[in-house]
């Protein structure tokens, strides 16, 4: 997957990470994820409009700022949140942009927000996760 940026002088052009499918995360650590034969460094979000490169690297990193992209999808019912290594809540603000949208949340380690969303994905379910990377 590509970094975020811009044209760098060589030509090159350099957009934002984005795979336009659906996938299993197959593993995760070292910063970072791999899924459908591609690699990520740093965290995701696993939507049904695809997976994308997330910026937050740490929980108080997520925003509803930096939940923008999953709050404007349409056709998700859950999301779940990896906060790391550790389960750490979400603020009770982002809690209730969610709830306004219909969308439930759940939050748990990145390790089981990963293994869930692999089980429910498989399952058929509209589901989601945004995952933090872990060491």
């Amino acid at each position: 997957m590509a970094l975020t940026g811009s044209r760098s002088n060589a030509g090159l052009e350099i957009r934002a990470a984005h795979f336009p499918g659906r996938a299993p995360v197959d593993t995760y650590g070292n910063g970072g994820f791999r899924f459908a034969d591609m690699s990520h460094k740093g965290s995701i979000l696993c939507l049904p409009s695809g997976i994308y490169g997330w910026t937050p690297t740490k929980p108080d990193e997520i925003t509803p700022e930096t939940c923008q992209r999953i709050l404007g999808e349409t056709e998700v019912e859950i999301i779940l949140f990896g906060t790391g290594d550790d389960l750490v809540p979400l603020a009770p603000a982002l809690k209730e942009e969610f709830a306004r949208k219909g969308i439930r949340i759940d939050v748990m380690s990145t390790g089981a927000a990963a293994r869930t969303f692999n089980v429910l994905l498989a399952e058929g379910r509209a589901i989601g996760a945004a995952l933090l990377a872990v060491g």
